[in-house]
């Protein structure tokens, strides 16, 4: 019997056009651009303006991308999957909102939340779909509006946080490319140092709750910044070995883009430079669960087919992960 898998056959993407620079954030908090770039690689991120506007609103530009791109008919598509932190309401799931607004009027769908690793769960999960010949179209979303949680005055996370949001559509493959490994973790005891403290069932929204500023992402960040240097680390490395992968075997590693120092520790970890290393952190800051689709949108063009690529992420919880996949088609097809 032919092994199916699950090949990504496109990629689309979404980041909103206010960009707040490190210099605008100079005047909101005691910080300075020296000290952002030098401790995070970050210049600027995007955030999401507009009366009643939330993730699914990046969603679907992300979903539409993708539609238009490949010329798939919105009821083409069977399941929508969203990987998200900040979800537009507790219920209905935000991939139900952007089914809706999308057209996709034959996929269900259903939300994911893992933090920053979300988009490897979602994605990892929506293999399974095609893998077992359920289903032929997947759409993966994974985007956050993190500045809907985010306090403007608090130095230590306004600075590394903004919005944006991707997508990667799932389809069948006989030839071995596609999703090919995953190695999934997660330790709970982790949430003690990067959580948002209420607004869930645990403690729900009070005003005193609000007026102590409790529904904004708190994190103790060496404490995390320690676990992510060595858990994405490895985990990436782990992929690699499983598979019998050396450095020169692997044409991109896409990490999430939470800190440079992060992410160049992974690289090494993994024996690869700089220009094998997607990094747009620079630009869009930590989107959350849209980091890993947005660098694979924004170097769509790059990717060949046969490439071995490597997504690697960490997030509160703490989740981390890392998944091998076998890249499907020429990007540049889509970038003429």
């Amino acid at each position: 019997m032919t092994k199916i898998t699950a090949a990504i056959t496109a990629v689309g993407g979404y980041v909103p056009d206010y960009i707040l620079t490190n210099a605008e954030l100079e005047k909101l908090v005691d910080t300075n651009d020296e000290w952002i770039t030098t401790r995070t690689g970050i210049k600027e991120r995007r955030i999401l303006k507009g009366e009643g506007k939330g993730t699914s609103d990046m969603g679907v530009e992300a979903v539409k991308d993708i539609l238009r791109k490949t010329g798939i008919k919105p009821n083409e598509i069977d399941l929508l999957i969203c990987a998200t932190t900040t979800p537009d309401f507790q219920f209905p799931a935000t991939s139900n909102v952007i089914t809706d607004k999308a057209g996709l009027s034959n996929a269900f769908g259903y939300d994911i939340n893992a933090a920053c690793s979300g988009f490897l769960f979602a994605l990892t999960t929506g293999a399974q779909f095609i893998e077992t010949g359920k289903y032929k179209k997947v759409i993966v979303v994974g985007g956050d509006k993190m500045s809907s949680i985010m306090n403007y005055e608090d130095r230590a996370t306004c600075i590394i946080f903004g919005d944006g949001c991707g997508a990667v559509l799932l389809e069948p493959d006989i030839d071995g490319y596609g999703v090919v490994d995953s190695v999934l973790k997660s330790d709970g005891s982790g949430r003690a140092y990067l959580h948002q403290k209420a607004g869930g069932s645990v403690k729900p929204a009070t005003h005193e709750t609000i007026d102590a500023k409790e529904h904004y992402v708190y994190q103790e960040g060496q404490t995390v910044f320690k676990f992510a240097v060595t858990n994405m680390a490895e985990v990436a490395y782990e992929i690699m070995e499983r598979n019998n992968l050396t450095s020169e075997d692997i044409a991109w590693l896409v990490p999430h883009q939470a800190n440079k120092r992060i992410i160049d520790a992974t690289r090494i970890r993994m024996g690869l430079p700089e220009e094998k290393t997607m990094l747009n952190i620079q630009r869009y800051g930590n989107t959350t669960n849209g980091t890993l689709p947005l660098c694979l949108w924004d170097w769509e063009k790059d990717l060949r087919k046969g490439d071995n690529i490597v997504l690697a992420a960490f997030g509160g919880g703490f989740t981390w992960g890392a998944t091998y996949i076998k890249w499907a088609y020429d990007g540049s097809k889509y970038h003429q």
